[in-house]
């Protein structure tokens, strides 16, 4: 007889999910799957829309990535009207996206990784959570990340009107110009943005590489996975977030695949299986292979995906940071807990990189917006967001109306490897019928390394969804269900 053991909902991460993990008589596990329940429906609801519409409505996908949804949408609306935009404009879109790196890479962190590393993955869940976080490193650590998030947050609002759900992305520019006032506070927030960096490293580095059993965990076979890796580089194949091509690179780290963002479908299929509400995607040209690691045909994106992808990091000081990760742990790195490191040197990236912007003579140009529009009736917009590489698609018609809309987020890419990790880890942990809640907690770890949005994950599923209506009289008295299956 086949017993189950059921995490729903799954903690700390954005949106609703659940873990199935059976067991055998003998209490050994048989099978796991990691399983999204919701369904959003973006890519409908949006057909019909003026296409710019679209980095108005994205953006409220979900309340964790607003930004990459929003700069992706940019990006495809300046190939839907043909329009290359200005180099200031270019600049502010790349400070406003790496304050947003910032800023989320430090959420994921701090609330939601770091319980199980500074307060302990077997600790009583009552304390595993920021609170308990802040217990153990102190208020004034509470009081440092709250402040660069929040200076951080005033950059995305200053430029596109708000930091929860962003606004103003144009297609060929933005809504308005740097001027020399905001350069001092913005050069301000990014020197304290890399400060802050490189003692989130070093925390990362005392706390968790130097604790031996948080090393031996890292590297523990229950927490390894080999798959490709995909990611957006630049033109000398280091990691950048807001422009470049995508590359993927096999299990071993030879490159397989680059190519434009617009060429995706080439490269990757989809796919939907009877058990998940998620797409699944892997690469066309190795072909769907079933939930098998080191088939080549599975990828990830994320964190250590990305820097697996790339030669090195854009800037000096992320760079020796990349260096000391590979050499600890090999190149490619297939360990999943590592994403929390390359998460840290991603963010370091981004302050160094807006330490450079800031300081830009053109960031303050008056020319923000390139308005020689052709349609072209099709764009694509791809950025690397926090989670891993993110695909917008728009096709319209004469007028300008959308009449097909795709988006491939990150957590859809993740989603077959999720599951592999999860299965993993259950198989490592989980011995017997007596199941204690740390080794649960283990489980849940492999899918939280991965930061998934599971908001963003679920836009389109064939067929009808489950409905279940309760029709009750103002006295809260069951009348009636209608049920459809």
């Amino acid at each position: 007889m086949t017993r189950k053991i059921t995490i729903n909902p799954i903690t700390r991460l954005e949106g609703h999910g659940k873990i199935d993990i059976f067991l055998d008589q003998a209490g050994e596990v048989q099978d796991a799957f990691w399983q999204v329940m919701e369904l959003r429906g973006f890519e409908r609801f949006c057909l019909g829309r003026p296409a710019e519409e679209m980095t108005r409505i994205v953006p409220n996908i979900c309340g964790v990535c607003p930004s990459a949804h929003h700069m992706a949408a940019s990006k495809a609306l300046d190939q839907v009207f043909g329009v290359e935009p200005p180099t200031a404009a270019k600049l502010i879109r790349q400070l406003e996206y790496n304050a947003f790196f910032i800023e989320d890479h430090y959420v994921h962190f701090f609330f939601l990784a770091a319980p199980d590393f500074i307060v302990g993955p077997d600790a009583d869940p009552a304390e595993r959570n920021i609170l308990g976080v802040l217990g153990r490193l102190g208020m004034d650590v509470g009081q440092r990340v709250l402040d660069i998030r929040r200076r951080n947050r005033e950059i995305i609002r200053h430029i596109f009107s708000k930091a929860p759900h962003p606004e103003g992305g144009l297609p060929g520019g933005v809504p308005r110009a740097i001027t020399e006032a905001d350069r001092q506070w913005i050069i301000e927030t990014a020197d304290a943005s890399l400060e802050f960096a490189r003692f989130a490293l070093q925390l990362f580095k005392d706390r968790v590489l130097g604790n031996p059993a948080y090393l031996e965990m890292i590297q523990n076979e229950a927490y390894q996975l080999r798959t490709s890796s995909m990611g957006l580089v630049d033109g000398q194949n280091r990691v950048t977030f807001y422009d470049g091509q995508v590359r993927v690179v096999d299990c071993d780290g030879n490159q397989i695949l680059r190519f434009d963002g617009a060429d995706y479908a080439r490269h990757i299929a989809e796919r939907v299986e009877p058990w998940n509400m998620i797409r699944l995607t892997y690469l066309k040209q190795r072909g769907w292979q079933g939930l098998e690691e080191d088939s080549g045909a599975l990828y990830r994106v994320a964190p250590l995906a990305r820097l697996n992808a790339a030669d090195g990091m854009a800037t000096p000081l992320a760079q020796a940071e990349y260096d000391e990760l590979f050499a600890r742990l090999g190149k490619p790195s297939h360990h999943t807990l590592a994403m929390h490191w390359a998460r840290l040197i991603c963010a370091l990236q981004a302050a160094e990189d807006n330490c450079r912007i800031a300081r830009e003579p053109l960031l303050t140009s008056r020319v923000i917006r390139n308005l020689d529009f052709k349609l072209t009736g099709r764009g694509v917009g791809v950025v690397e967001a926090p989670r891993g590489t993110l695909f917008h698609d728009y096709e319209t018609d004469e007028k300008g109306l959308l009449t097909r809309i795709n988006l491939i987020v990150a957590t859809q890419h993740n989603a077959a490897p999720i599951c592999l990790s999860v299965k993993k880890a259950a198989r490592e942990f989980i011995h017997g019928l007596d199941v204690k809640e740390g080794f649960l907690n283990r489980v849940e770890m492999a899918f939280r390394a991965y930061d998934p949005c599971l908001s963003c994950a679920t836009h389109a599923l064939p067929g009808t969804m489950p409905l279940r209506v309760h029709l009750r009289d103002q006295k809260g008295t069951l009348l009636r269900t209608l049920e459809r299956p």
